[in-house]
């Protein structure tokens, strides 16, 4: 069984090859995504497919790791992710901590920075 960091990484890798299926295979089938300390994002792949297939569109999409921190069945990453927002190309730091059981992530949550756009006067919300 692989350990949750190879877990955790190789969602990462599936997500910056917009590997849909790839992805999925990561998460348990009934997997929750959550804003940290809040509201549920997504419930389960049926919910999580058309989240990760709209971001896949971005044609700069790309999440570089920054930092990693394993304890026990958590992994926490702080990941800077470049996007395509509607004002132009830039790049979000996230926290994403994810809790991996029997080799599948069951619970990942996220907290966003304000994304950086080069050229724009603000942040965009």
């Amino acid at each position: 069984m692989p350990t949750p960091e190879q877990v955790v990484q190789a969602q990462l890798e599936a997500y910056n090859a917009k590997d849909i299926e790839a992805l999925l295979r990561t998460y348990h089938p009934q997997a929750e995504q959550y804003t940290l300390h809040g509201a549920l994002l997504a419930r389960g792949h049926s919910e999580m497919r058309p989240r990760f297939l709209s971001r896949f569109t971005e044609p700069d999409l790309h999440a570089s790791l920054r930092h990693r921190a394993v304890v026990g069945n958590f992994v926490m990453d702080h990941e800077r992710v470049t996007r395509n927002f509607p004002e132009g190309r830039g790049q979000v730091d996230m926290l994403c901590i994810y809790e991996v059981q029997e080799g599948l992530i069951v619970k990942a949550s996220f907290a966003v920075a304000e994304p950086v756009i080069p050229g724009e006067s603000s942040s965009v919300a």
